[in-house]
């Protein structure tokens, strides 16, 4: 279809915007995605999306879209963790350490990297990734490998210099086949979105109020979990378990957030095991965190 007709869709304002079809997002999405429109058309159109807003059913054909580009290698026993690709700025990660906490769990956990996207200037997975030894159970995709189209749209992104449409869809990939899934949010709103965005897509779909917009927990947050239809919420508690860890509010540096991760402290280390248990919780490897946090320091 003429891309025009899409912009005119998002771009006349509130008496003349619609909501795209499925197969007009499906369409959409992939003129993008090769190309074969202007740069300047995807900006304007990336831009009225954004401010009509998107719709779910916009996103599920834009995911749709997105997944013909992708060839799936099959991880079993893995949960995807959907991070946003704009980085962490004020905190280290903690994934690396929470994958070694699960080494005796033959559980896997799938991140997804590329170089840094909108909007906000922090310290990226694939900077962690490639500057680190990773347990054998932490797996590691480079999106200029498996999703060359849309890694080729960064300095596109990085010119408009805003959150879009695609924050939201890139996040979870599926590129693993994963059964389980997990994602940060930051507001309690945005759940039944995400919910009804991503949670026919595996066995169980789960999203935790994370550090930064990660599905890392630092402090006191909710953890949601879709099933039978409807959404589970869990408030999750560091200090409940003896943790004490400090968030950062300062400014983080790749070389300090790699110095945590290869030393950490112990109140670090014990936050790891309790993220490692919300992990073993969510794959129903245990059937409470409560369950999983004892099981994993019985054995730390």
């Amino acid at each position: 279809m003429n891309f025009q007709k899409y912009i005119h869709a998002v771009g006349t304002g509130v008496k003349g915007n619609r909501d795209l079809s499925f197969q007009e997002s499906e369409d959409m999405m992939h003129q993008i995605l090769n190309q074969s429109v202007y740069s300047e058309q995807i900006a304007a159109f990336l831009l009225g999306w954004r401010l009509k807003p998107e719709t779910v059913e916009e996103f599920r054909g834009a995911i749709s879209a997105c997944d013909s580009y992708i060839t799936p290698k099959t991880i079993k026993n893995s949960i995807e963790l959907g991070y946003p690709f704009d980085g962490k700025a004020k905190n280290p990660y903690i994934f690396p350490l929470v994958a070694k906490v699960l080494e005796k769990f033959n559980l896997n956990l799938v991140v997804m990297g590329d170089e840094m996207q909108p909007a906000k200037a922090g310290i990226t997975i694939k900077e962690i990734c490639t500057n680190i030894d990773l347990n054998s159970n932490l797996h590691y995709f480079d999106r200029a490998d498996f999703f060359k189209e849309i890694h080729k749209l960064t300095e596109l992104r990085m010119r408009l210099g805003l959150r879009t449409g695609f924050n939201t869809i890139e996040k979870l990939p599926r590129v693993a086949n994963s059964e389980y899934a997990v994602t940060g949010v930051f507001h309690k709103p945005y759940v039944k979105k995400y919910v009804e965005i991503f949670s026919e897509r595996y066995k169980k779909f789960a999203l935790i109020q994370g550090n930064e917009g990660t599905p890392e927990l630092f402090s006191k947050g909710r953890l949601w979990i879709a099933k039978d239809g409807g959404v589970e919420e869990f408030i999750i508690d560091p200090e409940y378990y003896g943790i004490n860890y400090q968030k950062s509010w300062e400014d983080i540096t790749l070389k300090e957030s790699l110095e945590q991760l290869n030393n950490p402290s112990d109140e670090y280390l014990k936050l790891a095991t309790l993220n490692a248990a919300i992990l073993l919780f969510i794959t129903e490897s245990a059937s409470t965190i409560d369950e999983g946090y004892k099981m994993l320091r019985a054995i730390s």
